[in-house]
């Protein structure tokens, strides 16, 4: 089995509704996962966004989300997940707002990809005190077991 990253709001490779972006209500959709890796002692996700700011000319990739110490057991992500919902013992990190939590697309031009990356760890991180996307990264690499995605579109109405 491979471990899935699924959510009700959209499919894999699909638009994701307005009502998770800057032009909605900005809150995060629901996220399940399964077939996590026997061995697995906790999960990271990110959530960026390749294409900044112009998928004609991306310069940058901006990251909306940051999670880790998931734990496998938990299974979900409920939608609009506040911190004080968040699995006992997940921690969250900077994203490219500066700020922690969910930041929804809001692409200055044209249709963008976002990826959702989950990440089975064979460890459990310590405290990194918010961390940027590239600590990490920096910190999971020599610990990803399993890896997984659910890509999805947005491009802002005109």
């Amino acid at each position: 089995m491979t471990m899935q990253l699924l959510s009700s709001a959209f499919k894999h490779q699909s638009n994701i509704p307005t009502k998770y972006t800057c032009e909605g209500i900005d809150i995060s959709p629901a996220l399940s996962w399964s077939d996590v890796p026997q061995g697995a002692k906790s999960l990271v996700l990110i959530v960026d966004d390749p294409d900044a700011p112009d998928p004609e000319a991306p310069r940058m990739v901006w990251c909306h989300w940051l999670l880790y110490n998931i734990s496998p057991q938990a299974g979900s992500l409920a939608e609009s997940v506040k911190v004080d919902e968040l699995p006992p013992g997940t921690l969250q990190g900077m994203n490219d707002w500066k700020r922690t939590g969910y930041g929804g697309p809001c692409p200055p031009i044209g249709r963008h990809r976002y990826f959702l990356k989950l990440y089975a760890l064979d460890t459990l991180l310590s405290d990194m005190h918010s961390p940027t996307k590239e600590q990490l990264e920096h910190a999971i690499q020599s610990h990803i077991i399993e890896q997984t995605e659910l890509i999805g579109f947005y491009e802002k109405s005109k």
